[in-house]
C-alpha cells in the first residue's frame, strides 16, 4: 500500500505542529530504516490520528491491551515513526521518540501508574475561573503537575468579566503562584487575551477544571470556533465535560494547542520536583533549620514554622504543602510496591522454567 493511500488532507506540515532540528536527529535511524515521521494529535485505544508532512492519517497503535504500563502507550503530542501497514492496512506506529516532557498525573483507576496526558509539551496554561470562589488548594496541585512536566506554567484567570475585584484576585493567586506568570483574561470582552498570546510558546496545553473557560478560551486563541464549550452551574460554577478526549490544534500566531476534558480530580505522580517547586518560598527556608531531615512540623528550630508563626508564609499554604506531599509520598509507595511485585513474578518465571527445564532433563535421562 503506497504511503499517498493513507492521507485525507493536507492543511499543515510538521513543522506547522513543532517539528525541528531536534526532532530530526533523534529521527535519524527511524528515516534510515524508511518509516515515517508523525505526531500524534489525537489517541485512542488501539489507534491514533496522526500528522504527517502529507496530511492526516489514521494509524493502528500495537500491543495496547489491558497490561503493562499505561504511560508508554501513545498519547497526544508523541512524535511516532510510522510503518506502512499490510494491502489495505492502516499505517502502524512503529515506535515512540523520546519524550522531552510530560505532563502526568495519577491513574483515575488509582493503580501504581501515572496517566499522561500529554507529552512534548513546552506551555502549560493553568486556567482558574474567576466567576468561582478560589480554590487555592486546587490551583497548587495544578501548578505541581506543571512544574513536574519539564513545561513552563501560565496561570490564566478567566471570567474576569464576572469578578467584581479581578485585580485582588490576581494577588492572591500570585501569592500561590511564584515563578510563574498570573494573566487576568475575559473571553467575553478580549481582556489579557494579546497578553495571554504573547507570553505562549509552542505546545501549549489547557489545564483546569470543568468550568474554567478552557474551551471559550481555546476558541479564542484558535480564532475559531473549534472547541465545544457547555453551560456552566451559577451555584458552584461547575460546568460539564464539554471535552471528552485531547487533540492538538495548530494556533494561527504560531505554536499547537491542546485542550484537555475538565479534571475532577487531578492526582499527583512521582511530583516531588514540581511541590519543590510550587512551594519554592518553603523550600528556601528548609535549609536554615536546625535539623536536615526537619518535617516543618513542630521539629524545636524550624525555619519554616517561625516564618508561619511570623505570618511570613499562610498556615494554609504549609497544609497544603504537607497534604500534596503525602498523596505524592502514597504514589511513589505504590509504585515501589509495583515495582517489586513484578520483580517476584520475574523471579517465579525464570524459576518456572529452570524446574520445567530440569524435569526435561530427568525424565530423558
Amino acid at each position: 500500500m503506497s504511503q499517498s493511500s493513507w492521507h485525507h488532507t493536507r492543511p499543515y506540515s510538521l513543522a506547522d505542529y513543532g517539528w525541528d532540528e531536534a526532532c530530526e536527529h533523534a529521527f535519524t535511524p527511524h528515516r534510515a530504516a524508511g518509516l515515517t515521521p508523525a505526531r500524534i494529535v489525537r489517541a485512542e485505544r488501539g489507534s491514533c490520528e496522526a500528522v504527517t508532512d502529507a496530511g492526516t492519517v489514521r494509524a493502528e497503535v500495537p500491543g495496547t491491551a489491558d497490561h503493562g504500563d499505561p504511560s508508554s502507550a501513545p498519547c497526544t503530542g508523541d512524535w511516532a515513526a510510522l510503518r506502512a501497514g499490510a494491502t489495505g492496512r492502516a499505517p502502524v506506529v512503529h515506535a515512540v521518540l523520546e519524550r522531552r516532557t510530560a505532563l502526568v498525573r495519577s491513574s483515575s483507576s488509582r493503580t501504581s501508574y501515572g496517566q499522561v496526558l500529554a507529552a512534548n509539551v513546552d506551555t502549560v496554561v493553568v486556567a482558574v475561573s474567576l466567576a468561582a470562589p478560589l480554590k487555592h488548594g486546587r490551583t497548587e496541585r495544578m501548578l505541581a503537575l506543571a512544574w513536574e512536566s519539564g513545561a513552563r506554567p501560565v496561570v490564566v484567570l478567566t471570567k474576569a468579566d464576572a469578578c467584581p475585584d479581578p485585580l485582588s484576585a490576581e494577588a492572591q493567586v500570585s501569592g500561590v503562584a511564584a515563578g510563574a506568570d498570573v494573566l487576568v483574561t475575559s473571553a467575553a470582552t478580549g481582556q489579557g487575551l494579546d497578553a495571554l498570546a504573547a507570553v505562549l510558546n509552542g505546545t501549549v496545553v489547557l489545564l483546569g477544571p470543568s468550568g474554567a473557560g478552557k474551551s471559550t478560551l481555546g476558541n479564542r486563541l484558535l480564532g475559531e470556533e473549534r472547541l465545544a464549550t457547555g453551560a456552566v452551574r451559577e451555584a458552584d460554577g461547575k460546568g460539564r465535560h464539554t471535552t471528552t478526549w485531547r487533540e492538538l490544534l495548530p494556533l494561527p500566531g504560531g505554536g499547537v494547542l491542546l485542550d484537555t476534558p475538565g479534571l475532577r480530580a487531578i492526582g499527583l505522580h512521582d511530583a516531588r520536583s514540581g511541590l519543590e517547586q510550587t512551594f519554592a518560598e518553603i523550600e528556601d527556608l528548609a535549609p536554615a533549620c536546625r535539623f536536615a531531615d526537619c518535617a516543618h512540623a513542630g521539629e524545636p528550630g524550624c525555619a519554616v514554622l517561625a516564618a508561619v508563626e511570623a505570618g511570613e508564609i499562610p498556615r494554609r499554604r504549609l497544609d497544603s504543602y504537607h497534604r500534596l506531599l503525602r498523596e505524592d509520598a502514597h504514589s511513589a509507595s505504590r509504585t515501589d510496591s509495583r515495582l517489586r511485585a513484578e520483580r517476584e513474578a520475574t523471579k517465579k518465571d525464570i524459576t518456572r522454567h529452570l524446574r520445567a527445564t530440569y524435569r526435561f532433563r530427568e525424565q530423558r535421562q
